[in-house]
């Protein structure tokens, strides 16, 4: 059987598991949309794989993951739209992006819950930064891309920002981003 992805000489992601993940997803999204649903996006967004030597590229598989990520957060919206309707759908995501709003909108510094002093969490100044970008997206429509949310890199400091905190807004972030995407 061919490789999926390229190999990389260093660790790469476990290949046997990649393979297992991808067989899922793929029995996952030909399930009947009148069916619940196997998989979601947000368990695509978390998915980690071991690492071994001579595994399949990261890069890679990580590029095919948020291309997997897209098509289940549109199947995710279509079956939303038909099961509640367009009006709940639409007011669901709202909410979701209001609260996205509210957080972003705190004083710098106080944006979320810091960690104990001898506890490494996100750099409060990057993550308020990062959080005026957001704001501007949803507040005046200016660029920011779901892979940018997804690949943000914050600076570990002590007594920083809860990175437990930070990382369920940013996927609340992607969910809306996804949610109202055009196909």
């Amino acid at each position: 059987m061919s490789d999926l992805f390229p190999r990389v000489k260093r660790h790469g992601y476990d290949a046997e598991e990649v393979k297992q993940f991808l067989d899922a997803a793929r029995e996952a999204y030909s399930t009947p949309m009148s069916e619940p649903a196997k998989l979601t996006a947000e368990e695509i967004r978390h998915t980690a794989f071991s690492m071994r030597k001579d595994g399949y590229s990261p890069a890679h598989v990580d590029a095919a993951l948020e291309r997997l990520e897209d098509a289940f957060a549109a199947r995710e919206r279509d079956r939303a739209l038909a099961e509640a309707g367009p009006e709940a759908w639409t007011a669901h995501v709202r909410s979701t992006a209001q609260a996205i709003l509210d957080r972003a909108a705190r004083p710098d510094g106080h944006k979320f819950k810091r960690v104990g002093v001898l506890t490494t969490g996100y750099h409060p100044e990057d993550v308020d930064r990062f959080a005026r970008k957001i704001r501007g997206y949803f507040e005046q429509g200016k660029p920011l891309t779901v892979d940018e949310v997804r690949t943000v890199a914050f600076r570990p400091r002590r007594g920083g920002y809860s990175e437990t905190q930070v990382d369920l807004v940013l996927d609340s972030v992607t969910s809306v981003m996804l949610a109202v995407k055009q196909q």
